[in-house]
C-alpha cells in the first residue's frame, strides 16, 4: 500500500459515513506542530481535523518524550505526511554516463494530539476571531483580484477573468455566501496571472479527471479559507455529491493529496502568503525513523 493508498483509505472511509471530512473538520483553530510551531498545510490539515482534538498542537512520540512527557498507553497515532527530496542516479543510454536527477517521494509519519500525552504543556486555542470581518478583509486584500460581480449562479469565467455569485442575502446563511466565494475565488487562482493551473487554463469536460481535481481544489480550498477566519464551511453534503466524491477518489488514489497541495497554494496565494514553502512543518518536524516509508516518487 502506497502513501497515496493510506491516506485516500482515511478520507473513503469518512465518506462512507456520510460526513465530508474537507469541509472545516477543525475547530477555532488549525492543526500546528507543538516543538516547531508551524502549522501543518496540505492534506494534513484534513487528516488530523478529522481526528476531532479540541486542541490544535500536535507531536510525535519522539518529541513528547523531549517535552518530559510520553503518550498514553493504547493511544492511537495520526498520519502526516510530507514530500523529501530525493538524489539518484540514472543512466544516460544516449552517453552511458550515469547522470544525478532529483524527485520529490511522499512519506509519512505518525503524530499524537496533546490530549493523549500526559506531562505535556501546550498553550490554549486562540480565541475565536470576528469572522465576517475577517471574511470580508480575505477578499478585499486578496492580491491580484478577479473582478466579482452579481450573478444568477456562482460561478468563475476564465475568459473575462471574473466571479460571479448571487446577492448575499439569497443565501441561506453568511458562511454560506462565504463558503461559496471563496469557492469561487480558489478557482481564479488557477488564471495564467496568478498560479496559471491547468484545471482552469486547459479546456476540460465536465465530469473529467482533470475537472474532478480542480473542484476538489476549490472545495478544498474554500475549506481552508473558512477555517482562517473562524467560519464552517457549507458545502453540498448530499448523497449524490458523496457518491461523486467516493467514485472519483476510488478511481485514483492521488487525487486527494494532490489536490489538497493545490488548494493549499490557492489559499495561500488569497491569503497573500503564497512564498510559504509548502509542507513547511516538515523542516521542523523530523519523523521518526522508524515510522517513516517511502512512497511514490512525484518526477523523476
Amino acid at each position: 500500500m502506497t502513501v497515496y493508498d493510506l491516506v485516500t483509505k482515511q478520507i473513503l472511509e469518512q465518506l462512507e459515513k456520510g460526513v465530508v471530512p474537507w469541509q472545516k473538520p477543525w475547530n477555532i483553530e488549525a492543526p500546528k506542530n507543538l516543538s516547531s510551531g508551524r502549522p501543518y498545510r496540505g492534506i494534513n490539515v484534513i487528516l488530523l481535523g478529522m481526528r476531532g482534538f479540541a486542541s490544535p498542537w500536535w507531536v510525535t512520540f519522539r518529541q513528547a518524550k523531549e517535552r518530559g512527557g510520553h503518550v498514553r498507553k493504547g493511544e492511537r497515532g495520526s498520519t502526516v505526511v510530507f514530500w523529501k527530496r530525493d538524489t539518484h542516479k540514472v543512466r544516460n543510454e544516449e552517453t552511458g554516463e550515469d547522470e544525478t536527477r532529483q524527485r520529490f517521494v511522499l512519506r509519512y509519519y505518525t503524530v499524537f494530539n496533546v490530549a493523549q500525552c500526559e506531562v505535556i504543556q501546550a498553550p490554549a486555542p486562540r480565541a475565536p476571531l470576528a469572522p465576517i470581518q475577517a471574511a470580508d478583509a480575505v477578499v478585499v486584500g486578496m492580491p491580484n483580484p478577479p473582478r466579482i460581480r452579481l450573478g444568477a449562479a456562482a460561478c468563475y469565467i476564465p475568459g473575462l477573468d471574473t466571479v460571479e455569485i448571487p446577492a448575499r442575502d439569497s443565501f441561506h446563511s453568511i458562511e454560506g455566501y462565504y463558503s461559496t466565494l471563496f469557492h469561487e475565488l480558489t478557482h481564479s487562482t488557477g488564471h495564467e496571472s496568478r498560479l496559471n493551473r491547468k484545471g482552469i487554463m486547459d479546456v476540460i469536460r465536465f465530469g473529467s479527471e482533470d475537472y474532478s481535481k480542480e473542484e476538489l481544489v476549490a472545495e478544498m480550498g474554500a475549506a481552508m479559507l473558512c477555517a482562517s477566519v473562524g467560519i464552517e464551511a457549507t458545502r453540498d453534503n448530499s448523497a449524490a455529491y458523496i457518491q461523486t466524491w467516493l467514485k472519483n477518489l476510488r478511481n485514483d488514489s492521488r487525487l486527494v493529496v494532490m489536490a489538497a497541495a493545490q488548494a493549499q497554494k490557492a489559499a495561500d496565494y488569497i491569503l497573500d502568503r503564497a512564498n510559504e514553502e509548502e509542507c513547511a512543518e516538515a523542516e521542523q518536524t523530523q519523523p521518526e525513523p522508524a515510522e517513516a516509508t517511502v512512497a511514490v516518487a512525484l518526477a523523476a
